[in-house]
């Protein structure tokens, strides 16, 4: 899918540690075993170093919540789908995903997910947690490997493609391995906090 021009954000998101790169950046991520139910994705750079790693449903044994964990495991972001009956008739339903400091959290942003299949293109991203606004958006089709995320401008954050489909397993699910590209200044757990609501959205490896 074609972008736009590459975003700096002056801000960080998660954390200045990752967003620190003056060129873009490439990270392949890697599907747990299909056997592990929910269990989630597992990101690494070009030097095939584990990055960040994602627990899913499965893993946690909570539908509804994600974590994104550093290289050595330690929480990032806590991300939590909000229920209620106000959640359950409206037109989105929000996930939240909240940094973990001092045994404290902070809400650093909030994702809007269409409960209708016909709005589904319509993936909005708010940063902080007093906005508003929308900050980003999901544009293209993340099942087919095929999209970005992009700032309100139409600066194109992040990019995610195919690097191709690994080998079958006996029950004939597929182990899919896919890359992201992350521009300059970008923070990169937050573009992961993104990717790590899109996959349990669609049904993928981190959802039960």
């Amino acid at each position: 899918m074609s972008g736009g021009t590459s975003v700096a954000v002056v801000v960080p998101i998660v954390s200045k540690i990752y967003c620190n790169s003056s060129s873009p950046l490439v990270f392949v991520v890697r599907n747990r075993p299909p056997a592990v139910n929910g269990g989630g994705f597992v990101v690494s750079n070009c030097r095939q170093e584990v990055v960040f790693r994602v627990d899913g449903c499965g893993t946690l044994g909570t539908k509804g919540k994600l974590i994104l964990r550093d290289a050595n495991a330690a929480p990032l972001l806590v991300i939590r789908r909000k229920g209620g009956v106000v959640q359950a008739l409206s037109v989105y339903k929000q996930w939240r995903g909240y940094a973990q400091e001092e045994g404290a959290e902070t809400l650093v942003f909030s994702l809007k997910e269409p409960s209708s299949w016909a709005l589904k293109s319509k993936i909005r991203v708010s940063i902080g947690p007093h906005c508003s606004g929308w900050d980003f958006e999901v544009k293209g089709s993340f099942v087919d490997r095929d999209c970005c995320i992009r700032d309100r401008r139409g600066n194109v954050a992040a990019q995610v493609g195919v690097v191709q489909v690994m080998k079958e397993s006996e029950e004939s699910n597929k182990d899919y391995v896919y890359h992201v590209v992350v521009q300059p200044g970008v923070d990169q757990a937050f573009v992961f906090g993104v990717l790590a609501v899109l996959d349990n959205i669609y049904g993928q490896s981190t959802a039960c």
